[in-house]
């Protein structure tokens, strides 16, 4: 009788049991493609309201509006859209030679340059007012600061137009009392600006403030004590240890209130139609009246110099207020 060596015995149980080993993973990587490709199919299904909802209302306007601000696209042109004709960057020469844009953008830059500061001054004000110097009622002072924030801006804008009215309104009533003749708030070119810059700080400082002070309330009060034990001041101690720590709640609150402020269009357009001589005319407000006036090519190249604007303002606070580490 003849054996079979060993080895050879044992080479072929090997290979068989690899054989058979094999067999389950080559059989289980279609069913694992199987199951991603439904999975895959399942996750674009689900994606489809919002992907349909982001085409329609946000990726087609913004192609649609680019190619308007490089055409001579007018009101009469929707019904023929093909029959406009390509001028490249023509709008944008035209808007800045117009003399009512740059007011516009003037008086937009006012806002912003004096509003930003005084509200994100006003607000780590009152927060720190809330962390540290106000005890009692303290959840209804904070509630007080945020309301103006969650109240519509049309009727905060109307509830201001009716308290400056010049004849009947509570602020011109309040200074009768004391023999001073109070102005026409809105309809004076010296108070008009300076008007919606008030009623923006208090109307946005309450944003301010809430972020502030969760930045305040997250500052380890080991580091406060042992600055208090090298013998800082008070101001020592927030300017040198606070400050610092709050700079990621600094640039949050005025990367978004600038870009807020820098579209600020609400104030003018309910309460003084950009007037008294275009003194509160805003580069939102310039688009949106060029856009009623049929003009959609040059309204489109206004919008998209607001938007550079907001990029520029953006990477200068990132530069300004990013942390340094």
């Amino acid at each position: 009788m003849t054996t079979m060596p060993t080895s050879t015995l044992t080479g072929q149980g090997t290979q068989g049991e690899d054989t058979v080993g094999k067999r389950p993973a080559a059989a289980a990587s279609p069913r694992r493609s199987t199951a991603r490709g439904r999975q895959a199919r399942a996750a674009w299904i689900l994606a489809a309201p919002f992907l349909a909802l982001f085409l329609a209302f946000m990726l087609l306007p913004v192609v649609w509006s680019t190619l308007m601000s490089l055409t001579d696209t007018k009101s009469a042109d929707l019904r023929t859209p093909l029959n406009v004709s390509f001028i490249g960057f023509d709008n944008y020469v035209r808007l800045f030679e117009d003399p009512q844009f740059f007011t516009a953008l003037r008086n937009t830059g006012v806002f912003v340059l004096a509003a930003l500061p005084l509200t994100l001054a006003a607000g780590l004000a009152a927060a720190v007012a809330l962390d540290s110097g106000i005890r009692r009622f303290r959840a209804a002072f904070r509630v007080g600061f945020y309301l103006p924030v969650i109240t519509s801006i049309v009727a905060v804008a109307v509830v201001w137009k009716t308290l400056l009215e010049p004849h009947t309104g509570l602020v011109n009533t309040v200074l009768a009392w004391f023999g001073i003749d109070g102005p026409a708030w809105l309809a004076d070119t010296r108070f008009a600006l300076p008007v919606m810059i008030l009623m923006a700080v208090w109307r946005n400082l309450g944003t301010v403030m809430i972020i502030m002070l969760a930045g305040l309330q997250s500052v380890p009060h080991s580091l406060m004590e042992a600055a208090e034990l090298d013998g800082a001041s008070p101001w020592q101690r927030f300017w040198r240890v606070t400050f610092p720590l709050l700079r990621p709640a600094l640039l949050l609150t005025a990367v978004t209130t600038g870009i807020g402020y820098l579209q600020f269009f609400d104030e003018p357009f309910v309460m003084t139609d950009g007037g008294p001589l275009d003194s509160t005319l805003s580069a939102t407000l310039y688009a949106y009246k060029q856009f009623g006036n049929g003009n959609y090519d040059i309204a489109s190249a206004a919008g998209y110099v607001v938007f550079v604007l907001i990029i520029a303002l953006t990477v200068l606070q990132f530069r300004m207020l990013r942390d340094k580490d």
